[in-house]
């Protein structure tokens, strides 16, 4: 049975917080489509780039930023199953390319980050802590891959029981196909889930206003 419209909430309930899910220095990188050690649709790197103004008007209206990164040792003690499916090593401490893409999401030194051995920014780290002392109850994401790491953040939130938010111009799949499906799901869950930027921006100068 479908429900209509009155399930639907604001953009943002309560306080809310940008999280960017795994914009790293290797999202800009160089590198040939073929090297990669995770596939990316055509325009990933241009989707992460526009967080950006995601993050400059989350600043502007006294919303937390908390970068995401996924990490993992180089001896792979900690990479579990991820090399079971399609991903090759990917995200290993020792390289450069793992650490955050600081100059392009203009980063700060007191902004908060949180680093996960997994795809879930929830799983195994005090993503939950930091949400609980904030005081946040609406989560709006940001970053890569749709389909992997923004769409488990996405369903770790909503079992949390947080409001929760995809910006579809700011995230991007494995394939485009696979970016669709996952948004479709994470709009089964919460209508109202998948968003545009100008709508968030919108919200955002709204909250402030308030």
């Amino acid at each position: 049975m479908m429900h209509g419209q009155e399930n639907r909430r604001a953009l943002i309930e309560g306080k809310a917080a940008l999280i960017v899910i795994d914009i790293q220095k290797s999202t800009f990188a160089p590198i040939p489509d073929e090297k990669r050690a995770i596939a990316h649709m055509p325009d990933y790197a241009e989707r992460m780039a526009r967080a950006r103004t995601a993050i400059d008007a989350a600043r502007a209206a006294h919303i937390p930023v908390i970068f995401i990164q996924e990490i993992h040792r180089a001896d792979l003690s900690d990479i579990g199953r991820e090399l079971d499916g399609d991903e090759d090593i990917h995200c290993l401490d020792d390289n450069p390319l793992t650490d955050f893409a600081r100059e392009e999401m203009g980063m700060r030194e007191n902004d908060y980050r949180v680093s996960k051995r997994r795809y879930s920014a929830f799983y195994g780290t005090d993503l939950e802590i930091l949400l609980r002392g904030l005081g946040v109850q609406t989560l709006i994401l940001t970053g890569g891959l749709t389909d992997v790491c923004v769409h488990y953040t996405f369903v770790d939130g909503h079992q949390g029981d947080y409001f929760c938010r995809v910006i579809e111009d700011c995230v991007a799949g494995s394939s485009r196909e696979a970016h669709d499906a996952a948004l479709r799901a994470m709009e089964y869950l919460q209508r109202g889930a998948v968003c545009s930027l100008a709508s968030v921006l919108k919200a955002m100068r709204d909250t402030s206003a308030a």
